[in-house]
This record gives structure tokens, C-alpha cells and sequence, in this order.
């Protein structure tokens, strides 16, 4: 769907060969090499071989095509709020989130020391996240489909006053200068990554900790349909995390919520509370049941 410049190509074929060797390993992830979903894939599992994926679609075909075992895909982020399409894809994708991780974001600031730095280009959520750095620098942000990969964009080119916003460690990966790190407008930037698998965990009963529950769900068009659609989660004592809507084939008819709760099917609670969306709502899909990376509320 898409290429890498010649700087991240050359550590894309290095990566690819061994994650691809080894799929039982294999964690896909959608940019460059050292873009923040690679550094999310070593954090949360140290062990794995993280495959770069130029698109979040290829990140996923690599897991339902049996290439890897799993992908890591950034779905929020504290400042900038959802990753733009997630929603869409996750139902579409058929696999199953079996786990979470949260990673501290931060930005640098890099380039190739090609004159005074007049553009920046990343991600358009790292761009959002900086946006008041950027301005006050009297700095141009210009869109890009990866952090690491602007980067790599950047040590590729000669165009004077080009600079790349990456994670700090980026610079070093493709011989740039980092001018300055920590950049973001604020200093609680997190993201909140999901890992997909084909199958749901086998063992979720046996987890230690808490877990978490993740589903959509499409309300009736009749006056308060959410409403009734939620009472359950209230009458039964369930922790619900996360809720938000988004509008599906582009007719503001129909809407459709995302949502998190705390605990897992075969509680008493959880099982009547989701009984009860289900006879409220037109559609309901469990999207996984995962232990809790972090603890909420």
C-alpha cells in the first residue's frame, strides 16, 4: 500500500527476514523501524521480532494471512484522542484484542542540519500533539503516514530547512541531529495500544489481575436507545471505561459505539449487563477479553 524511503528499507528487509523466519514471534506494526509502535511492540513483549508495516491494513492482513502471530495498533492517545480509523478496522479485521499497553510519548525534534528549520513533517497525530511547540517555533507541520519513517524521509533528502518530528532515538537509527526532545504540548502524552491475535486468549479465567472487555455496539433509532441500551452496565455494578460513538456508512442513521468495560463474560455481572445491551441494541460484538494493563478509575 505503500514504500519506505531507501534509510528505512534497508532496516524494513533486515526486520522483516527475521520476524517472517520466526511468526511465532512475529509482532507487526504498522511505520518505520523506531516509530512508537515499534517501541510499544519491544516494550510489551521484549521477546518478539516486530514487523514493520507501511499500513495499519498490512499490520493486520500480516496476522490474519498467519505471516505473525500478532500485531500492536495504537487506538488512543490522551492529547489527540482516537487514531483515525481504528474503529472501522477492528470490527472488519476479524482478530481478537488479547492484550493492552500503554506507552509515554514523546517527541524530538531532527534533522540534517540543512539550514534553519522552517517544516516539520510526521504523523498527523504527533503533529497534533506538538502543535503549540510548532507554532510558537514559528515552525510548518506537513503530514506524513509515520513518525520514524518522516525521518527516514528527512535523512533521504536534501530539501533546506526539512526537519522530522520522531521518537528521540529515531535521529540516532537514521544519522540525523536532534535539535530537541520532549517537544508535545504536554507532559501526560500516552497511547494506548491493543494487540490483536486470530484467536481470543484460551486461558482468560486464569488471569491474576483484572480484565477488560472490549465490544461494539449498534443502538435501535428510538428515542432513548442509548439509555436503555447502558441501564444494565448500571443496575449490575459494571465498571464501563470507555464510550464512544462513530457513524458508519455516512447517512447519520446509524450509529455505532465503541466501548470498554471492566471484567470479562462468565461473571454473573458482566453476563447480565451484556444480556441486557444485546436485546436493547440492533448489534452486538465482542471484540476481546484481555488482562488490564493499567488499572482504571
Amino acid at each position: 500500500m505503500g514504500s519506505y524511503s531507501a534509510s528505512a528499507q534497508q532496516l524494513v528487509d533486515a526486520m522483516k527476514a527475521a520476524a517472517l523466519a520466526d511468526p511465532a514471534r512475529g509482532l507487526a506494526f504498522q511505520g518505520a523501524p523506531g516509530a512508537n509502535s515499534d517501541l510499544a511492540a519491544r516494550e510489551y513483549d521484549p521477546g518478539s521480532l516486530p514487523l514493520p508495516c507501511y499500513a495499519f491494513e498490512d499490520a493486520i492482513d500480516a496476522v490474519r494471512d498467519r505471516r505473525v502471530a500478532r500485531a500492536i495498533i495504537p487506538i488512543e492517545n490522551s492529547l489527540h484522542g482516537r487514531v483515525a480509523d481504528i474503529h472501522f478496522l477492528l470490527p472488519e479485521s476479524g482478530l481478537s484484542i488479547v492484550g493492552e499497553h500503554f506507552l509515554r510519548i514523546r517527541h524530538g525534534l531532527m534533522s540534517r542540519d540543512l539550514g534553519p528549520i522552517t517544516r516539520a513533517m510526521s504523523h498527523e497525530q504527533a503533529l497534533g500533539q506538538c502543535r503549540g511547540w510548532l507554532r510558537a517555533n514559528g515552525i510548518s507541520p506537513i503530514a506524513h503516514s509515520d513518525t520514524a519513517g518522516a525521518a527516514a524521509l528527512v535523512a533521504d533528502s536534501d530539501e533546506v530547512g526539512l526537519a522530522a518530528i520522531a521518537p528521540p532515538h529515531a535521529a540516532h537509527l537514521y544519522g540525523l541531529t536532534l535539535h530537541q526532545e520532549g517537544i508535545e504540548d504536554a507532559d501526560h502524552n500516552m497511547t494506548r495500544f491493543v494487540v490483536l491475535a486470530r484467536e481470543p486468549l484460551a486461558d482468560i479465567a486464569a488471569s491474576d489481575g483484572p480484565l477488560m472487555t472490549t465490544f461494539i455496539f449498534e443502538v435501535k433509532n428510538i428515542p432513548a436507545a442509548l439509555y436503555k441500551a447502558l441501564g444494565g452496565f448500571a443496575t449490575n455494578g459494571v465498571n464501563m471505561t470507555k464510550l464512544e460513538s462513530y457513524q458508519v456508512g455516512g447517512s447519520f442513521a446509524a450509529t455505532k459505539f465503541y466501548a470498554d468495560i471492566v471484567g470479562a463474560p462468565g461473571d454473573e455481572h458482566i453476563d447480565r449487563a451484556l444480556e441486557e445491551l444485546d436485546f436493547q441494541t440492533k448489534s452486538l460484538r465482542l471484540l476481546g477479553t484481555y488482562p488490564q494493563a493499567r488499572v482504571r478509575g
